[in-house]
Parts: structure tokens; C-alpha cells; sequence
């Protein structure tokens, strides 16, 4: 054959590839030979609509969830890359409670790389699993339970060139509220939140429990905590204390347009000990899930006290005096700008400052609530992502139930992030699963 005849052959049948992918809903932008070579391609696919929708997540009208991937082991937080990667932050297999998991966690990148809406490409780097995953550029902070650690990762590219930089170290780490969640001021630097290991500051329980006063956790748990974002080799005691009386602030974000701080904080438990004050149903209810923007010498009051859904203020917790009505040393800690159900454990919150969804999420809030475990005898609640309108830098109306039906299928939501084309990422790490959810009324 000779070179013109193999070149007409050649153009015809990459036009013959095109118009097959075409025909099938994707885009085909290079010859079949070169596409066989995608997956390990620089050059991922943008993100194109999803084929299907998960029925079993319920969502408003006009919204689909289709899964993006399975079979984690133990998604927490997420970040997506301007090219549509999704950078995973994964325990482990079990999830964050897991031990001795059979398979490792650390940085999961996810790709779809031939645009069908679903990741077909998967690399995994990191010394071991964590929670919290920050991007910034080509910049990703990683946070096992007691560091957090800087990679670089090129545009395009599965992996990092080299090992990580740690950024701080030797962090609080016990089994219980380890997780550290990392996040980026409009100021440059660095804030991590960091939980209490126990419940109301010591493990004594019921009426007349002795409680330290003043509570020696807050000195280096449950509150929030600021560092250098680029100095290396930081301890503790290098950073700032910057909020306190956090009890386990797992979900923290910065506000797209002002840098500044929220979080959102698991509240105590056991209240329903105090029976001569609270009742099954009034423990199960309470202390509110709270909503925090978070400012330079806050103290919102943990262990002393909770907000109390009922009273629509923070209330004098029993094991330092109260009775489920006084308010005392409260009055002067700082209250939540808005709150949710009790036992819901929030874990991720992300703004929306896109435009792929109507006007009305526009700087509004989305939430992952991780569910209950302890509202006995009342049922279980939360396992939900909500809707939280804003104005101003501060909620502009009540929340709304945006994503179900995660309890119905064992699912557990944990992280929230917004890819390039305005889809909300929401990840499980009960099952492993992570949706797309995307808006297609009128598309």
C-alpha cells in the first residue's frame, strides 16, 4: 500500500473511531492506538455526565448521584483537581475505626480517565492511612492521625516524584477522636483541628463524676490549632493554640471568598445519665450539633458546656453544676452561628462557590453527617448530606436534607468537595463508595 493510500486509511479510521465514541456520549480527541495509552496518560479527561443515576441516594428534583467509584478502604476527605482527579485521603481497610487493616490507606488519586463518569484509573501513595486532604496548585497536604505532610504533585501526574516534606509532627494521637483535618487561611497559614479523646474532659461518668477544673485536655486537644503552611519539622508546641472548647472538630473549611475559618464540632454524650434532668428523648436530642465560625481566641466552651437545642443557647453541662436549664460560666463562652440535630456527627463541609447547580446554592454550605450511634432508645439519625444557605459569611435560613438514603444501603457520608464543573462529591467510608452528584434539569 502505498504512503498516501496508508495515510487515507489511517484518517478514515480514526474517523470512524470518532463518530463510534460520539455516538456513544464520550469525546474522542485522539487516534484509537493513542487512546488505548489514556490510562497511564498525563492528560486526564475532564469530567463528562455520568451514565446513570444511583437510585438509592434521594436527592431534590433535577439532581442525579452516580457512583464514581468503589471499594475504598475507608474514603475520608476529598480534594479534586482543575483536570477532574479526585485525591481520596483513605484509612484503611475497616474505616477510621479499623486496626490492623488488610489494606493500606494514605492518598488515593482516582481518574476517569475515558470520560464515562466513572474512575478507571487508580494510584495510591503515602507512608499509612489518614483523614485530611488539603490542595493547593500542585501542593498536597496529607494528614495521617498525628502529621500532616506536603507532596508536590505535578499537573497530570498519579504520583508524586519524591517522599513527602512533614510540615508538623508528633500531633495528639490516641484511638479515640484521632483524626486531624488541615485546611489553608486566606492569611497563608496553616489550621488544624485536633479532638478530645474522651467525653465531658475525664472518663468519670454519672452524677456526682468529679471533673478536672480547669480541664488539662484543651492544653493540646480539642480546639483548633495554627502553623507555618511552609515551615518544616513543626511540633505543637511550634503553632498556635487558635480556638478552644472544640470537643472534635472533624469537619473545617475556609470560606471561599474570606479565608476565614468554620467547623463544625461532634458534641458530648450521655447526657440522658442525668435522668432527674433529661429524659430519653431530651438526651437523644442533645447537646446540638454546632456550626462554628471560627476566630483568633474563640472559646466555645467544651467541657463546661453544651448548646442546648431546646434553649437555643450553651448550657452548663451537669458535671460542672448545671441542671439542664442554668446557664453560669456559659454566658461568656462563644455560641454556634447556627445547629443540627444531636449525634449526627458532622464530619465534612465544603461552600459551593460554583454555578452548575441553581442560583440558590450559590455560597451556601454542604454538610456530611457521618450518623449516630448513641441515641438509644430513640432510633439512629443523620447518615445525610444538608444544605446550609449562607448571606454575608453567615447562615441565611434553615438547613435543608439534600442527599438520603445513605442508611438504607449501610453507607456512611464523610467528605464534600466540588470538582471543576460544579458536581458534589460526597464520600462513604462505611462501604467505600464515592458519588457524583451533579445537576440536570434543563441539561
Amino acid at each position: 500500500m502505498s504512503g498516501g493510500t496508508q495515510e487515507i486509511a489511517r484518517i478514515a479510521g480514526f474517523a470512524a473511531a470518532l463518530g463510534a465514541a460520539v455516538a456513544a456520549g464520550r469525546s474522542a480527541l485522539r487516534p484509537p492506538a493513542e487512546a488505548e495509552e489514556s490510562a497511564a496518560s498525563s492528560r486526564p479527561a475532564l469530567l463528562a455526565p455520568a451514565p446513570a443515576c444511583d437510585a438509592a441516594i434521594q436527592l431534590p428534583d433535577g439532581f442525579c448521584a452516580g457512583l464514581f467509584a468503589d471499594g475504598l478502604p475507608g474514603p475520608r476527605h476529598l480534594a479534586v483537581r482543575p483536570d477532574g482527579d479526585v485525591l481520596v485521603a483513605a484509612q484503611g481497610r475497616g474505616g477510621r475505626r479499623g486496626g490492623g487493616a488488610a489494606t493500606p490507606g494514605g492518598v488515593f488519586v482516582l481518574r476517569d480517565a475515558d470520560g464515562d463518569g466513572r474512575a478507571d484509573v487508580q494510584e495510591r501513595f503515602g507512608p499509612s492511612g489518614g483523614h485530611g486532604i488539603l490542595l493547593r496548585g500542585d501542593t498536597v497536604y496529607f494528614a495521617p492521625n498525628d502529621a500532616v505532610l506536603r507532596y508536590r504533585l505535578p499537573a497530570g501526574a498519579l504520583r508524586p516524584a519524591a517522599g513527602p516534606d512533614t510540615i508538623v509532627k508528633d500531633l495528639p494521637y490516641q484511638r479515640s477522636h484521632p483524626t486531624k483535618t488541615p485546611v489553608i487561611g486566606g492569611d497563608g497559614a496553616l489550621y488544624v483541628g485536633i479532638g478530645s479523646p474522651s467525653n465531658v474532659c475525664s472518663q468519670g461518668r454519672g452524677v456526682g463524676a468529679s471533673q478536672p477544673d480547669p480541664c488539662p485536655e484543651l492544653e493540646t486537644r480539642a480546639g483548633i490549632w495554627r502553623f507555618d503552611a511552609s515551615r518544616l519539622g513543626q511540633t505543637q508546641t511550634d503553632g498556635e493554640r487558635f480556638a478552644t472548647g472544640i470537643r472534635n472538630p472533624v469537619a473545617i473549611t475556609t470560606h471561599p471568598r474570606t479565608g476565614e475559618v468554620y467547623a463544625l464540632q461532634h458534641g458530648r454524650d450521655q447526657l440522658q445519665r442525668f435522668s432527674q434532668w433529661f429524659d430519653a428523648e431530651r438526651g437523644a436530642e442533645n447537646p446540638s450539633e454546632e456550626l462554628l465560625h471560627v476566630q483568633r481566641g474563640d472559646d466555645f466552651g467544651w467541657p463546661y458546656c453544651y448548646h442546648d437545642g431546646g434553649h437555643e443557647r450553651k448550657t452548663l453541662a451537669p458535671e460542672y453544676g448545671g441542671d439542664g436549664e442554668v446557664e453560669g460560666r456559659c454566658a461568656s463562652v462563644q455560641e454556634p452561628i447556627a445547629h443540627y440535630p444531636g449525634h449526627w456527627a458532622p464530619n465534612g463541609i465544603v461552600f459551593y462557590d460554583a454555578d452548575q447547580f441553581p442560583a440558590s446554592y450559590r455560597g451556601g454550605a454542604f454538610i456530611a453527617f457521618h450518623g449516630s450511634w448513641n441515641r438509644a432508645p430513640l432510633p439512629q439519625e443523620g447518615f445525610r448530606v444538608v444544605f446550609q444557605p449562607f448571606s454575608n459569611g453567615s447562615p441565611g435560613g434553615e438547613y435543608m436534607n439534600f442527599a438520603m438514603g445513605f442508611q438504607d444501603i449501610d453507607a456512611r457520608p464523610v467528605g464534600v468537595a466540588v470538582g471543576p464543573d460544579g458536581s458534589l462529591f460526597v464520600s462513604d467510608d462505611a462501604t467505600g463508595k464515592i458519588w457524583r452528584i451533579r445537576y440536570t434539569a434543563g441539561r
